[in-house]
């Protein structure tokens, strides 16, 4: 792949003198905790082997190309450095200008523009967090060129910080702790409310991680993502008149039950009971997997994929689809939603000797239901971000 991008570089930017250098940050898929991040939860992804690739070189003057291999039809965009900081810059473009802009307001010191290519093979808009991914390369690559030193773990916030700020989605850290600390064959578990974490081993020898992307496209800005958090953070308000707690998180499952009727609204109800749930779900479901016993694991995942469609109502038609027609199969362990929702991907742990007939038989049921076929990628667990 490295070959393949560099080939293309020089021919969008030209092999002209200067030092060209190649980048590649992973994506990520939630294995469980989903939408507890931003309410001080746990959660426990990993990054995956597929993710995004930055061919970059240093100018000589304060002009910023960007070129996409997966948005061909733009062409290369030009933007200068005062022009990102003033907040210019939309479309796919705006992720990259918005690290940039971010390590401004951080006060790095970026003082030449640059050439960058970037080519993503995760499928763009599928919950796997290809914004979280070209954030990470992006800082990580600048980091390099420009030569200051960032810690991984301060490459994540940054990232987070641009895309809350510039981009105005409001996520929590998840997506852009697991792209910038993934380590191969270790998921990550991580308190979001003090970003303690440590690593879990993922111990699949006779099994498989498949993804299946509904192929129904998802923008977290435009979707009810931040007014699912916005429901939560009023049911927290409420539990505030009765309990000293500084987020959902801070609850077990007997805690909300004994004091959620201050919660008068059943909606708001339902989405703080996920996310009081899916938290200490998470927790026990690392130990099951510590203790070596997927099956308990995968019980996990269903019970995971049950409160996201009936409590948070984040799954939707093609998500509940997938799962169902996965669940029916014989060799899968577990199945659930992964991602913000709303289309976006599943996530599944099937037998070695089961893969090929649970993608057929779900393959060929999905399109049947929904009209159109769904992806399967079958992934392994990968590293954080690299030159390559």
């Amino acid at each position: 792949m490295r070959a393949k991008v560099l080939e293309e570089f020089k021919k969008k930017f030209g092999d002209n003198e200067g030092n060209i250098r190649v980048f590649f940050a992973p994506g990520r898929v939630n294995l469980i905790g989903e939408h507890t991040d931003y309410n001080g939860g746990h959660v426990f992804p990993c990054a995956l082997t597929i993710g995004t690739y930055a061919v970059i070189r240093k100018r000589q003057d304060e002009i910023i190309r960007l070129y996409s291999m997966n948005f061909v039809e733009d062409g290369i965009m030009e933007t200068t450095l005062q022009e990102v900081k003033k907040k210019q810059v939309t479309g796919w473009t705006g992720y990259p200008a918005g690290i940039v802009w971010s390590l401004f307001q951080k006060e790095f010191q970026i003082d030449k523009g640059f050439d960058v290519l970037y080519y993503g093979n995760i499928p763009n808009g599928s919950g796997l967090s290809s914004s979280a991914s070209i954030e990470v390369v992006t800082v990580y690559a600048l980091s390099k060129v420009f030569e200051f030193a960032l810690p991984n773990i301060e490459i994540a916030k940054i990232s987070q910080f641009s895309e809350n700020q510039y981009n105005q989605v409001n996520c929590g850290i998840m997506d852009q702790f697991a792209v910038a600390m993934g380590k191969e064959n270790q998921a990550i578990y991580l308190d979001t409310a003090t970003l303690e974490y440590r690593y879990a081993p993922i111990r699949l020898d006779d099994e498989k991680i498949v993804i299946m992307n509904t192929n129904k496209r998802r923008e977290l800005g435009d979707s009810k993502y931040n007014q699912r958090r916005m429901e939560c953070q009023k049911a927290l308000e409420m539990l505030q008149s009765v309990r000293d707690i500084q987020s959902l998180g801070e609850l077990t499952c007997e805690e909300f039950e004994e004091s959620k009727e201050v919660i008068t609204d059943m909606v708001l109800r339902k989405r703080a009971k996920h996310a009081v749930y899916e938290n200490q779900r998470t927790m026990a479901a690392v130990d099951a997997l510590e203790e070596k016993d997927l099956v308990k694991f995968g019980q996990f995942m269903v019970e995971s994929h049950n409160s996201l469609r009936d409590d948070y109502e984040v799954t939707g038609v093609e998500l509940d689809t997938l799962v169902e027609e996965t669940l029916k199969c014989n060799g899968v362990i577990g199945a659930r939603m992964t991602g913000a929702g709303f289309g976006g991907c599943a996530v599944s742990i099937v037998k070695n000797d089961a893969v090929k007939d649970v993608i057929e038989a779900v393959g060929e049921n999905y399109k049947k239901r929904i009209g159109y076929a769904a992806d399967f990628y079958v992934v392994s667990v990968g590293d954080g971000p690299k030159e390559l």
